[in-house]
């Protein structure tokens, strides 16, 4: 199962049915043998991405408290160079951050040719937490959605392969992983008692998701609706998608101006 962009026209459901991993990715066993295979792949691509040189890969990452961004993050990319991969989280913006326009501190992030860059939470914050806090007015807000479009536009005609995964958690499946950080003294760390008031949004953060899903899921820089309540067959879906992404790129190796044999009698 490949996953297909979200749909700018007709219904996207949220519910929590629609976090649950699809039938064919049911069974554990299989889909962890599934995942190595494609996480091998994924690992040989990145190399070749990066001697390549000709491109850019950006990763968003999107979701609810506990939805497995860390996670994905850790777990699909762990067969990548590190030395090619660069991570990237956003919090609240600083003041400096304040002082310029929203994308400003995004920019300044977005991968270079040869990079994998991962953004664990990204400028859909600006679509996401500054409207359900009313953090700014409304006309405000609804024009970032062009906004938005146009800069992933500019950066995919200059190289950068963009692909956006918003990882889909059901209200029962996010309850057990908070009260995990909660019992769980390895992570205590990760609990925050704010993300409780997030929770009460639920409905709020509902309409927020799927206005910033289908406007902004487009040819250049596509949305997918990844279920994740179930993590192997999250992380699955997320490296096959990538892979998916990277093959059609036609990667190769730069071939050598020179015919290098002629080093070996150097070395002999």
């Amino acid at each position: 199962m490949l996953l297909k962009p979200v749909s700018r026209r007709g219904p996207l459901s949220l519910s929590d049915d629609a976090a649950g991993p699809p039938a064919e990715l049911a069974s554990g066993d299989k889909l962890e043998a599934k995942f190595e295979k494609v996480a091998k792949r994924l690992g040989e691509l990145q190399q070749v991405l990066y001697a390549d040189g000709r491109h850019a890969l950006l990763i968003v990452l999107q979701g609810r408290d506990a939805a497995g961004k860390d996670s994905v993050t850790a777990t699909v990319f762990d067969a990548c160079n590190a030395q090619g991969v660069r991570v990237n989280s956003f919090k609240a913006p600083t003041s400096i951050e304040l002082a310029h326009d929203y994308l400003w501190r995004i920019h300044n992030v977005v991968p270079e040719k040869r990079m994998i860059g991962i953004f664990n939470r990204s400028h859909y914050e600006d679509v996401l937490v500054v409207r359900v806090h009313s953090l700014v007015p409304k006309d405000v807000w609804s024009k970032r959605y062009d906004q938005i479009n146009a800069f992933e536009k500019m950066l995919s005609e200059n190289g950068v392969t963009i692909l956006k995964f918003f990882l889909h958690i059901s209200r029962d499946e996010q309850a057990k992983q908070l009260e995990q950080r909660i019992e769980d003294p390895t992570k205590n760390w990760k609990f925050n008692a704010g993300d409780l008031d997030e929770r009460k949004l639920w409905d709020k953060y509902n309409a927020a998701y799927r206005d910033a899903l289908q406007k902004c899921s487009t040819p250049w820089a596509p949305w997918y609706l990844v279920p994740a309540d179930k993590k192997k067959a999250r992380n699955y879906l997320v490296a096959k998608r990538i892979v998916a992404a990277l093959e059609s790129l036609e990667l190769e190796y730069p071939k050598p101006k020179t015919d290098l044999r002629e080093y070996l009698k150097v070395l002999g």
